[in-house]
């Protein structure tokens, strides 16, 4: 099976690509990659049918190699990305954070959403069923930090800002780049702690009936 990975984010490459060697490392892996998509997002503080253009152009070149499935791995441009699951269909289609949702959802009713790029808090709540209550929360300073190559740091501000989730029946870790952190939160907060990565292998292996 010829899985492409689409990614805004050049962290996201290494979570997902380890998610796959440990759950289905038969899988080919396709990776396009286009970092000024976050950028760009970030710069405007809104979606547009400029950037669905955008997205919808990706998922045509990703089918035109051959691709059975596409996995996209920022969790700001749903909307975008559905248009590409509705020009593709039945091509299973996935947002990077729908698996984990379904998961997170049979796992409590107040969920806490942890995220490093500010546009998740805002694209992301609205996908969750109005039966569980979110609690966004923003590791401020995370995402620069990780851009200037300082792990540590990065890693510290998601540990120090989960706190603020202790309240929650379980933590969603918003973004693939920042699934590595899962067991730091987890010590930190005493909190179940569920990520995009291995969600979304797991899902897809079902989709293509690889299990």
């Amino acid at each position: 099976m010829r899985i492409t990975l689409i990614h805004a984010l050049k962290h996201s490459i290494a979570p997902i690509e380890a998610a796959f060697a440990q759950s289905w490392p038969d899988a080919r892996l396709m990776n396009l990659l286009d970092d000024s998509l976050s950028a760009d997002l970030a710069r405007d503080g809104k979606l547009s049918d400029a950037m669905t253009e955008r997205f919808l152009a990706l998922g045509d070149y990703a089918a035109a190699t051959g691709a059975d499935a596409i996995l996209f791995t920022c969790s700001a441009f749903g909307p975008c990305i559905e248009a590409v699951a509705r020009a593709h269909a039945p091509m299973p289609v996935l947002k990077p954070n729908e698996a984990m949702i379904e998961q997170a959802i049979t796992m409590g009713r107040r969920i806490g959403l942890l995220s490093t790029f500010p546009p998740t808090l805002a694209s992301m709540p609205p996908e969750f069923p109005a039966s569980v209550e979110i609690v966004p929360k923003l590791a401020e300073g995370a995402l620069a930090a990780l851009d200037r190559g300082d792990r540590a740091t990065h890693d510290r501000l998601i540990v120090e800002a989960s706190r603020d989730l202790r309240d929650c029946d379980v933590i969603a870790l918003a973004q693939f780049s920042i699934a590595a952190t899962a067991p730091l939160v987890g010590e930190a907060t005493g909190k179940r702690v569920v990520t995009t990565p291995d969600s979304a292998v797991a899902k897809l292996k079902t989709l293509l009936g690889m299990n």
